[in-house]
């Protein structure tokens, strides 16, 4: 019966494990869907919408080719800022069949978005092929580059193909293109992963091999209960000198070899049997752990790995208010770019290089700065830009342009430095952001009550009566305290405790008072600049907001044949060594101030500021 019970044991776990094994085989159904097309339209622009690319779920592949060098293209972005950025350029929107099993492309123009009311366009996907290219084709002009642009999330850029696997959300698109002049790559492959896990290969393996177990346990035991069952037989009668005689007949017996002590001799079968279950345990558990998908899930199922909220911005299409212009790795990015445009065009004092990525008064200081350090060679540098790390992140939360973030940045190679504070601007959707204002924060000022980077904040109105001072008034009424001080009519408004910027123009000014001669004399002065006035609201209903004030310095000369020997930076930068006219030098104040909402019972507070001379001349 054990022999029988052996047998069907054997047949059964070869069964199981042929089936556990044949799931993941043979009968293993494809891990991915993968859609190809091939875009000959000729257009250099190829946009993927986040609707296409969520048509299947999990994690999308994308591989785009153009074969050989040519340098391919890829970044993704909030599908309103890339259809921005294109403008009036003819792209191809790629689609998916009403079945779901082939790629389609439409070539979209600005005519066709203009039917829309100015709409993002969504052509209906069509089996229709692109049109071909003809010879008046689009290539021939010269079009925007994408490469380098702010406004992309992320972006790919590699020889021959770019190969990129995300998890975008629908309201996200991917660009793709070459250097924004020749046309798109040609090859296009779209992947998704499909669910092809055998959750019964492993139980059916597992169970195969302890039924097997049991089987050579079966057949093992009866063996040995076969072996025990034969004992001594006695003679029959009539059998005695008979039988021995008969047995002495035979022949005899050889004598077994020796195996030496305690060894006895091991049967073929025996041996296989031992050697064999070992190799199949070890291989079948080997095959049938090595994956979750062997196995059935217990409890909830893994979540398909998305972006965080920090790589990508929130669905705008799921929120009635508009999304944060811009991402924390987004910002980091920026700040790093320009970082190293800073720290080249400081090397080379290079005010055109520094054009690229400043402006407003943040540009003023830096090419007053050039033009002092190329008389006076050590003359301390304008004011750093760290590369890392970005300490705060405050973007406007709009879907217009201009657009504006704040950040602070602490200096890496010296913690014990302020944090550098960017007011950074992006005019249209292919400019990149420059900065328009780079303040030092003051010794323990903090930027508090801030919304979250992934939330944004509104942009204050210049003229808003919603706190205690307009944005557009603050610049004037504290040029007024810088030149009258607490007899100012504006110094109620300000708190001057840690206002250190205050005190340091005053202790300024009557040091160079005391240090002129009786035949001159020093004349003050102070007004709102040029610069725009930033305002970013605050949790509390307050704002962030930055100005710049000028200065004015004027020397004269008040007897007759006497002259002035300007000093420092102003003679450097003016030129001048003597003059019997005087000398006039404008200084650049970079202001950062929280405003408080009205009617709060707060004052004004200073946060952070820079100071630069930006202008030197003689008297006319």
């Amino acid at each position: 019966m054990r022999f029988v019970l052996a047998i069907a044991a054997f047949v059964v776990a070869a069964v199981m494990i042929v089936t556990g094994i044949a799931q993941r085989t043979v009968f293993l159904s494809p891990g991915t869907l993968s859609l190809s097309t091939t875009v000959d339209s000729g257009d250099r622009f190829i946009v993927i919408p986040g609707s296409v690319l969520q048509s299947q779920p999990g994690a999308q592949s994308i591989v785009a080719g153009a074969g050989g060098d040519t340098q391919v293209f890829m970044s993704y972005g909030r599908s309103d800022d890339i259809t921005a950025w294109l403008g009036d350029e003819p792209y191809s929107r790629v689609g998916v069949n009403s079945a779901g099993t082939a790629l389609t492309t439409t070539t979209v123009t600005a005519e066709a978005e203009a039917t829309d009311d100015g709409a993002t366009p969504s052509p209906e996907p069509s089996a229709t092929p692109a049109p071909e290219p003809t010879d008046d084709t689009t290539t021939s002009e010269k079009g925007p580059d994408p490469r380098g642009s702010d406004l992309w999330l992320g972006e790919y850029d590699e020889a021959g193909a770019v190969i990129a696997t995300m998890s975008l959300p629908k309201d996200i698109d991917v660009l793709i293109a070459t250097d924004g002049t020749a046309a798109a790559p040609d090859s296009l492959r779209l992947s998704w992963p499909l669910d092809n896990a055998t959750p019964w290969a492993g139980p059916l393996i597992a169970g195969g091999i302890l039924v097997l177990l049991a089987g050579i346990v079966l057949y093992l035991s009866g063996i040995q209960r076969m072996r025990r069952s034969r004992g001594p037989r006695r003679k029959g009668p009539g059998q005695g000198q008979k039988g021995i005689t008969k047995m002495s007949r035979q022949p005899k017996p050889r004598r077994p070899r020796e195996l030496g002590a305690g060894k006895t001799k091991r049967s073929p079968l025996r041996r296989s049997i031992v050697v064999g279950v070992p190799l199949v345990l070890i291989g079948t558990l080997g095959l049938s752990g090595c994956s979750q998908d062997y196995w059935p899930t217990i409890g909830a199922p893994s979540p398909t790995p998305t972006v965080t909220a920090t790589d990508l911005p929130a669905d705008s299409q799921d929120q009635d208010f508009a999304a944060p212009v811009v991402t924390v790795p987004q910002v980091e990015r920026i700040v790093s770019r320009i970082s190293t445009a800073a720290s080249e065009a400081d090397a080379a004092l290079d005010g055109t290089a520094a054009a690229v990525r400043f402006s407003g008064p943040a540009l003023e200081e830096r090419t007053a700065n050039y033009a002092l350090r190329s008389k006076v060679a050590d003359a301390a540098g304008a004011t750093p830009i760290p590369a890392s790390p970005v300490t705060l992140t405050l973007p406007q939360a709009t879907d217009a342009w201009p657009r504006t973030v704040m950040t602070a940045i602490q200096d890496k190679a010296d913690e014990t430095v302020s944090p550098t504070v960017l007011v950074m601007t992006q005019q249209d959707p292919r400019s990149n952001y420059q900065v328009v204002y780079a303040e030092k924060l003051l010794e323990g000022a903090r930027l508090e009550n801030v919304a979250p980077a992934t939330i944004g904040a509104a942009s204050v109105p210049p003229d808003s009566k919603l706190l205690v001072m307009p944005p557009e008034e603050i610049a004037a009424a504290y040029a007024d305290i810088i030149t009258n001080g607490d007899a100012s009519t504006f110094a109620g408004l300000f708190n001057a405790d840690g206002d250190v910027f205050r005190t340091q123009v005053a202790a300024d000014r009557a040091a160079k008072a005391a240090s002129l001669p009786t035949t001159a004399s020093i004349a003050f002065s102070a007004a709102a600049g040029t610069g725009p006035n930033v305002a970013l609201a605050t949790n509390d209903s307050g704002a962030i907001v930055a100005v710049n004030v000028q200065e004015g310095e004027v020397v004269s000369v008040v007897t007759a044949g006497a002259t002035v020997k300007p000093q420092g930076a102003v003679a450097a930068l003016s030129g001048i060594t003597e003059s019997a006219k005087g000398t006039q030098a404008t200084y650049g104040d970079q202001l950062l101030f929280y405003v408080p909402a009205v009617n709060s019972g707060e004052k004004i507070t200073l946060l952070g500021f820079t100071q630069t001379l930006i202008a030197a001349s003689e008297l006319p």
